[in-house]
């Protein structure tokens, strides 16, 4: 196992980001920028041990760097996922963010933790290469209150595991909801769309929501919808009974804080599969609704609609507005953990 480090390039403020490549003691490679913590390449196996990259991106710092991006590989932060009309209350304070998707804030706003330089260390563990990264987010930065310390480590294992460790503190109360914003296709970044993979999903509630994507504080059965993955369904069975497509957010089943089972994409021709284990309550699917080929990204692919799936493990969306869902409140004194494995099989 090795971990090789090369520049990535500069940000327009002249901050440096560099290319940290593990690699496991079987082959597979995970590259992972300091630039907003993103996971650049992961490159695993098909059942005849071809290796080939399943997650897109772009080949360059500058299209990370772009607004425009949407949030390849990311590490999303302060808050992922939407928060209705861009404010919330906490303690008797109205805190505005920004509005950045239609009415609402999404993703942690203008520049969110993806766009910022994380301090990287790389680390040799028993379990396989890895690397932690940390940012310090200041009080008031995208309008959050607090000052948050906060880590991701990633970790690839010799299981054939990425592990994805996340860790933060705060000195004033803040909504935190971390998570990772991959865009997958198991044939390959490359190829096209991705009806074909059949995914399972341990979840048999989901939460409703409006037109602009917030929930309406429901929780309701997938049964008899085109949301129904608790048994092995293509992606693309169903996805036009959808306006866009999937861009959901399912409640895992007994979720209690431990390491659960969420979800199992299996993709047959190439027989690659990917199962997600998480310590987090919820994960949202989301099939790639707003690419539509103007986009250019690595080996100069025009990366279409549907030709990735997002499996983003999560906190409830909008808790700070949702009485009804658990807090995603942090409090001085306490500690913000979350872990998400991504385990690659054939079959």
């Amino acid at each position: 196992m090795t971990i090789k480090s090369e520049p990535f390039g500069q940000t327009d403020n002249g901050q440096s980001a560099d290319l940290y490549t593990l690699t496991n003691s079987n082959g597979l490679k995970a590259t992972i920028t300091n630039f907003g913590a993103i996971l650049v390449r992961l490159e695993v196996p098909d059942r005849k041990g071809n290796l080939a990259d399943v997650a897109l991106g772009f080949d360059t710092l500058d299209g990370y760097a772009n607004k425009n991006d949407p949030h390849f590989g990311s590490t999303i932060g302060r808050v992922t996922n939407r928060i209705a009309k861009a404010r919330f209350t906490l303690d008797g304070v109205e805190y505005k963010l920004a509005v950045n998707n239609g009415p609402n804030h999404l993703h942690g706003g203008i520049e969110g933790f993806d766009k910022k330089i994380w301090s990287p260390q790389p680390l040799e563990t028993p379990h396989g290469p890895s690397l932690k990264l940390t940012y310090q987010s200041p009080d008031g930065e995208e309008n959050y209150p607090g000052n948050l310390n906060c880590s991701v480590t990633y970790t690839l294992t010799d299981e054939n595991e990425l592990k994805i460790d996340y860790l933060a503190t705060t000195d004033k109360s803040t909504p935190v909801n971390l998570t990772n914003h991959t865009y997958f296709n198991l044939v390959g970044h490359d190829c096209g769309t991705i009806y074909e993979h059949q995914l399972t999903l341990n979840a048999d509630k989901y939460t409703p929501s409006d037109s602009n994507l917030i929930p309406t504080g429901q929780i309701e059965p997938v049964a008899n919808t085109p949301l129904d993955f608790t048994q092995p369904t293509a992606l693309g069975a169903r996805i036009h009974q959808l306006e866009m497509g999937y861009d959901n957010n399912f409640i895992i089943n007994q979720a209690d804080g431990s390491l659960k089972f969420a979800a199992r994409v299996a993709e047959p021709t190439t027989g690659r599969q990917m199962e997600i284990f998480t310590t987090e309550p919820c994960i949202q699917l989301y099939t790639a609704n707003f690419l539509d080929g103007s986009l250019v990204g690595k080996a100069n692919c025009a990366y279409q609609q549907h030709s990735a799936f997002c499996l983003e493990t999560q906190h409830h969306p909008d808790a700070p507005n949702q009485p009804s869902f658990p807090s995603i409140i942090l409090e001085p004194g306490e500690k913000f953990t979350s872990t998400t494995v991504h385990l690659f099989t054939t079959c």
